[in-house]
């Protein structure tokens, strides 16, 4: 079997696909993307392929080798994101191939479903106790929310004072037995994430994600030691070498690497053994397309250590287009009770509607972060 082309797709809300075909008819699917950056990713995909094509798909392992080590320069989210698609791509032709799912050539599942959160906004807080008493009736048992708008690096305490009453409201809203993770999504710098994190103690979050960001986390063993609440991040690590110092510095109780940035199942899966070594969770991060989920709940059946699944079913990016329009086995993610089952289908499972793909590559999007600044004008991290 050999690789015999390498086709990307951009589609709306802000997804790049990416499919691999073999001279024997198989064919897998992979989502290599960086949000606002699909084009860059793009071109990183087409330069992986020149190696690519004419090669044995199914050497994963020896691929994965020289598409990292093969270049001078390494990681970073680009080329790590092109990995992680093409990664996902051929585990997708190799199941297929065989008539199994990933998680069966990964040593066969340990859990037939994983609990799955929803995103109830925060960014420009409005109505969030409703959106979390919306997300219960329809069977969540674990929400996320942002945790503030934009901060100074020292800002006023109001503004503290409201984060931690949106939190309430929630808490209030759903009860004392709903898991509520609070994103503070880097924004918060360490002067005001000590503030923040000390408040909200009494909220019993399920985590606090990206207190500071992750190149700051220097601050966050004073920040651990402002309260119980577990500690999250790793959206922006890309790589076993980018987690190896979180481990070592043991701090962070959960890492969140993401199978569409952190070089694919292949990657993912090292860090994930890395993690339950140090006895830290993981909880892959996934507000992305059907094909990034379906490679994650490949990961979450594999690994231990895995507690629950990020998922962007009605997130406030999938105007355009949401979760299960581009599958055409539409019931791949089973939800029941707050839960989604491990897809049993060979390869990843997920089933893309080709067709479908096509039609909307031909709009494709421009998507890109949203650009905040402060009263006084200057930058504000979004």
């Amino acid at each position: 079997m050999k690789i015999i082309s390498l086709t990307t797709y951009i589609v709306p809300p802000r997804w790049l696909f990416l499919k691999i075909e073999t001279d024997a008819g198989v064919t897998g699917w992979g989502e290599p993307v960086v949000e606002g950056r699909a084009l860059t990713v793009e071109a990183a995909v087409k330069e992986l392929g020149d190696y690519l094509i004419g090669k044995d798909p199914r050497l994963i392992e020896d691929h994965w080798t020289v598409m990292h080590r093969g270049g001078f320069y390494r990681g970073g989210p680009i080329l790590m994101s092109a990995i992680a698609g093409i990664d996902q791509a051929l585990w997708d032709i190799k199941g297929k191939a065989l008539g199994v799912p990933v998680h069966e050539l990964l040593g066969g599942k340990l859990r037939d479903s994983i609990k799955v959160y929803s995103w109830i906004g925060g960014d420009r807080p409005a109505e969030v106790a409703a959106g979390a008493r919306e997300m219960v009736a329809r069977g969540f048992l674990a929400l996320k929310m942002n945790g503030t708008e934009e901060l100074q690096i020292v800002d006023s305490h109001d503004k503290i004072d409201a984060a931690v009453e949106r939190v309430a409201m929630v808490r209030e809203a759903v009860g004392p037995n709903i898991g509520i993770a609070v994103d503070f999504h880097g924004r918060v710098h360490r002067p005001m994430a000590r503030a923040l994190v000390k408040e909200l103690e009494p909220y019993r979050l399920m985590f606090i994600e990206e207190p500071v960001l992750s190149e700051n986390r220097e601050a966050l063993k004073e920040i651990a030691a402002l309260g119980s609440t577990p500690i999250a991040l790793g959206e922006r690590l890309y790589s076993r070498w980018d987690f190896k110092s979180v481990f070592e510095e043991g701090v962070v109780d959960i890492i969140q690497p993401d199978l569409s940035h952190a070089g694919g199942i292949t990657e993912c899966r090292k860090i994930a053994a890395m993690a339950e070594a140090y006895d830290v969770a993981v909880a892959p991060h996934c507000p992305l397309g059907p094909i990034a989920l379906a490679a994650c709940l490949q990961l979450d059946a594999v690994s231990y250590n895995c507690f629950i699944q990020e998922q962007s079913l009605g997130i406030h990016y999938n105007a355009a287009n949401d979760l299960l329009d581009y599958a055409a086995n539409k019931d791949v993610f089973r939800y029941e009770d707050g839960y989604v089952a491990i897809p049993d289908g060979p390869g990843l499972g997920v089933e893309i509607d080709e067709d479908y793909v096509k039609e909307r590559a031909r709009e494709g999007h421009r998507w890109r972060n949203p650009i905040w600044r402060h009263k006084d004008g200057s930058f504000a991290e979004w």
